[in-house]
């Protein structure tokens, strides 16, 4: 193969993530970087260390409520996901103290 002809649009390191651009659509490439905490972010990070720590729910609900999700779309189901949890989670709480208390 001849080295000169790279199929390849931009010559980038193996490992590393590289920011695809469009002249027509600029923000076209802003999301092909992977999500943190393991990849699936941080609102369904907080959904499923919820169920251990409860207290990750209503961290995930005040980000969704102050529009973390303005900065990756993709992190607006598991915020929303983690909102409905603590909500959830208030409601039988303040049943379960009206049982005992009354």
């Amino acid at each position: 193969m001849d080295q000169r002809h790279s199929t390849e649009s931009v010559e980038h390191k193996s490992g590393e993530y590289e920011l695809i651009r469009d002249a027509e659509e600029p923000r076209l490439g802003m999301y092909d970087k992977p999500l943190p905490c393991f990849g699936c972010g941080i609102g369904w990070f907080s959904f499923l260390l919820g169920f251990v720590f409860p207290l990750m729910w209503y961290y995930a609900t005040i980000l969704y409520f102050r529009n973390y999700y303005q900065r990756d779309p993709r992190e607006r189901a598991g915020l929303a996901a983690s909102a409905i949890a603590a909500l959830v989670c208030t409601i039988v709480v303040i049943i379960t103290i009206a049982v005992l208390i009354f």
